[in-house]
């Protein structure tokens, strides 16, 4: 449970950077508590989406991550992106990814960052 906990807060600091860095990629909210919430939010919904999904998208794409020498990681990570957007944007939460290059940005910042962040996090499992 605490692993889940810190890799859902790694998610959240991640994607608020993404945020804060990238001007395409929106988190609204009327109230930095309301804009919390909603950021903790679109983490689990992140996590569920790279729990899910993104494994089955790699497998899928193995030939081309051969044939790129791996740079389809960055593509695999922007549609989880842009999944992950059209999510929040079903379940009524306020979060925006604006374009496909902006999706590659702002993934590799997140794989960046999550890795930065899962160092310095504590990881018991």
């Amino acid at each position: 449970m605490k692993n889940f906990i810190v890799k859902t807060l790694a998610n959240a600091g991640a994607l608020g950077v993404a945020t804060w860095i990238l001007k395409d990629i929106t988190l609204t909210g009327d109230s930095f508590w309301r804009e919390t919430l909603s950021l903790i939010l679109v983490a689990l919904v992140f996590g569920v989406v790279n729990w899910l999904v993104k494994p089955v998208v790699q497998l899928l794409s193995f030939p081309l991550f051969i044939l790129t020498l791996g740079l389809i990681t960055l593509v695999v990570n922007a549609l989880m992106l842009l999944l992950t957007s059209w999510l929040a944007g079903e379940l009524s939460l306020d979060f925006h990814v604006h374009g496909f290059w902006t999706a590659v940005l702002g993934g590799l910042i997140i794989s960046i960052v999550s890795w930065a962040l899962h160092l310095v996090l504590p990881d018991d499992e």
